[in-house]
This record gives C-alpha cells, structure tokens and sequence, in this order.
C-alpha cells in the first residue's frame, strides 16, 4: 500500500477505495473528499500519470489493472498524461475547505493542477 493511514477500513476496503477515488479523480478532474483521504489518493494518481507520460504497453495495463475503467485509462494516456510532458512531479493539489457539518471531519478538494 502506498501511505500508514488505515482510514479505519480493512486492506481489501482501503485498496477499494482508493482504486474508486482515483479513478473518479482522473475522471473528473477534482474530488471532494476528507483531507486524510486526499493525502492518500495524492501519490497514486501521481503514480497514474507518470505511468501515462511513460506510454506503451505495458504501462498501459499496468494502469488498467489498478483503474477501474477503461475509458479513464484511455483518457489518462491520451490527454491527461501529455498535458503534464514538460512537467517532472506535483501534479495534484489538495486544498484544505474546513469541517464537514456533522462530524466535524476535515474536508479537502484534491484536483489536477
């Protein structure tokens, strides 16, 4: 797994979870999620798009087997990850919105810069 944060969810959850943020980021282009789940989503959708800029084959199903669509990984290959040639990292912010009502637990926008 890629960061120490548990998200109180056992490994098969937290895996799901994040294959589905990640996926609906690159989608989307920005997610509102808890800042504790932003941090965690941040490396691998950095990860993503390193594979994309990279092309070929392999990396091509190396990143369909963690998205969970296709469409998503073709677009990650085909637009996403050119946008970001002349760039070598930092390609997500996540940006601090306050507490969520309810829980009080702290809200953050993770998008692509």
């Amino acid at each position: 797994m890629f960061g120490t944060r548990k998200l109180g969810k056992t490994s098969a959850q937290r895996k799901a979870l994040l294959r589905q943020q990640v996926t609906d980021l690159l989608e989307k282009g920005k997610i509102e999620t808890t800042f504790c789940r932003a941090k965690e989503v941040q490396p691998v959708v950095e990860k993503m798009i390193t594979l994309g800029k990279k092309q070929g084959l392999a990396n091509y199903r190396k990143a369909l087997s963690f998205i969970t669509k296709e469409d998503v990984a073709k677009k990650l290959f085909d637009e996403i990850a050119p946008k970001y040639a002349e760039r070598n990292g930092g390609y997500t912010r996540v940006t601090r919105i306050g507490a969520r009502r309810g829980d009080a637990a702290e809200m953050a926008v993770i998008e692509l810069v």
